[in-house]
């Protein structure tokens, strides 16, 4: 039998055997073992060996710029793994974006020149029109670059709701497949401005369910397409270049809203605030659907996205607002409308 002097040895070892290996880390799952859980998760098929042998060579670049960004204490947003880890930030941009920057020759001639918030004063600290029933959930555009369809029917979706007390899901392929006589061009791009030109004088849009997405260009159903469930009167731009005008337009109504969102960090974005560099350059159609203020005192935006719920927020993105740029944050106080009801 042991004597205690034994026993009391004999535990101190066992503390220390026990401290050490619950200190000892997991070992860290291989990049390619990462990379066949990835495509288990999307259910990603390549065509051969040598596709996927490019995709994961792409993933992995993509898998080590995010785990770098993260290590940056000084970020206040988060990159994370998604559906889009294994495109080049170029493929990612020519499938997902499709927004055209206004130029002369696509200023539209219907709307009017007025901005009805301008003499508004006071504005709530916060806002999300989510809360108040006024945005449908998250959509994905897929590969097609109609963001443009989806960001002024997510702002019809919201006027909608407001003057007549339902939240209506309306068809965004009906844009992509009958708005096709003037800039916007389905699936190669498009303006909000140019949607609400083209509701009004189609005198509404249907139903995502009597018209539902495809993601690709198709013929136009004249016959769905005559079938209203909601319409707007007229449209209105935001003054260019004014946050606090953006500001006073979202705390009455979702905006349409056009910004770069063509960066590294853009397809990545996974939490936060975001704060990241970018340009003027718009290429994006989302909807400002409210704004707030963070935990460390940061305020943004929050803004609703067509790539899917997996992307971002659970599809939305916080960007940061009240910046120094008077375009603010990659140009989102740039040319922002909204429709009329």
């Amino acid at each position: 039998m042991a004597s205690p002097t034994q026993c009391l040895c004999l535990l101190f070892v066992l503390g220390i055997w026990a401290s050490q290996g619950s200190s000892r880390s997991v070992p860290e799952v291989s990049m390619s073992d990462r990379f066949e859980q990835w495509l288990s998760s999307y259910s990603r098929v390549y065509q051969d060996a040598k596709e996927k042998e490019k995709r994961f060579q792409i993933f992995k670049e993509n898998v080590e710029y995010i785990k770098s960004h993260n290590a940056d204490s000084s970020k206040k947003y988060k990159l994370g793994v998604n559906e889009f880890t294994d495109l080049t930030n170029e493929e990612f941009k020519a499938m997902r974006n499709g927004y055209k920057m206004r130029s002369s020759n696509n200023i539209s001639v219907s709307k009017t020149s007025s901005f009805r918030y301008e003499n508004v004063t006071a504005v709530p600290s916060t806002m999300d029109w989510r809360k108040k029933g006024a945005v449908t959930g998250i959509k994905d555009q897929g590969q097609c670059g109609c963001c443009w369809a989806f960001s002024a029917v997510a702002a019809m979706e919201g006027i909608t709701k407001l003057k007549t007390g339902k939240l209506i899901s309306l068809s965004e392929q009906e844009l992509v497949d009958c708005d096709v006589n003037g800039e916007d061009q389905g699936c190669n791009g498009g303006l909000m401005d140019n949607a609400f030109e083209f509701i009004i004088s189609n005198k509404g849009l249907t139903t995502e369910t009597k018209y539902p997405y495809e993601g690709v260009d198709g013929s136009c159903n004249k016959k769905e397409s005559t079938k209203h469930a909601a319409k707007i009167t007229g449209y209105e731009d935001v003054p260019s270049n004014s946050e606090s005008a953006l500001l006073k337009a979202v705390a009455n109504q979702p905006i349409s809203v056009a910004i770069d969102a063509g960066g590294a960090d853009f397809q990545h974005y996974k939490s936060g605030v975001f704060t990241g560099e970018c340009t003027t350059y718009l290429d994006h159609g989302v909807t400002a659907v409210g704004y707030g203020q963070d935990g460390d005192g940061t305020k943004y935006w929050l803004v609703k996205n067509s790539w899917g719920s997996s992307w971002g927020e659970n599809g939305y993105i916080r960007m940061e607002r009240d910046i120094a740029a008077k375009e603010g944050i990659c140009g989102i106080a740039m040319e922002a409308s909204y429709p009329t009801a």
